[in-house]
């Protein structure tokens, strides 16, 4: 099922920035070793529900936590919420890592770890359950948990998939 989206504005939210991983990396040369650095980057506005990830690579890490910046912001989705939690259970899957997201009742807080917090927090998720299957690659991860965000329906588009009123559902 292909998803169409349309591309968010990312001057017009209160975008928050979270660095998920950084990884630093060497490549041996003839003179010696070139040392580079890969920034894994979350953005999000928690009270509209638009959440976005990026990587950016650099030689120094500073450059490269901006590069990532701006990537995620050309990478905005708007997650469908109910209230303070998702609206129904959901797996994602994105190579050899999966993540289940569940509903959790008020006063559960973001039972997640790692790369899955950062997009839960950032997304303005407050109450929801994760368990994170497989890799455990923040790249793969946060990708995973991005395939699950995007599936999430509300009541509403469900009706008018199975051509029903709300009512009906």
């Amino acid at each position: 099922m292909t998803i169409l989206k349309k591309k968010l504005d990312a001057n017009q939210y209160n975008l928050k920035d979270q660095v998920v991983a950084i990884n630093r990396v060497t490549k041996v040369v003839k003179g010696g070793k070139n040392m580079s650095f890969a920034a894994l980057v979350v953005v999000g506005d928690s009270a509209s529900g638009v959440v976005g990830y990026g990587s950016g690579k650099a030689k120094e890490v500073p450059q490269a936590i901006r590069k990532g910046i701006e990537s995620a912001k050309k990478n905005l989705f708007r997650i469908n919420l109910t209230e303070t939690t998702i609206p129904h259970q959901v797996l994602g899957r994105y190579g050899s890592g999966q993540v289940l997201l569940k509903p959790a009742p008020e006063g559960t807080g973001v039972i997640a770890g790692g790369a899955v917090r950062a997009v839960m927090t950032s997304a303005g998720v407050q109450n929801v359950l994760t368990k994170s299957l497989g890799s455990p690659n923040p790249h793969n991860v946060i990708k995973a948990t991005f395939d699950a965000l995007i599936q999430l329906r509300d009541r509403a588009e469900v009706a008018n998939m199975r051509g029903k009123t709300v009512e009906e559902m």
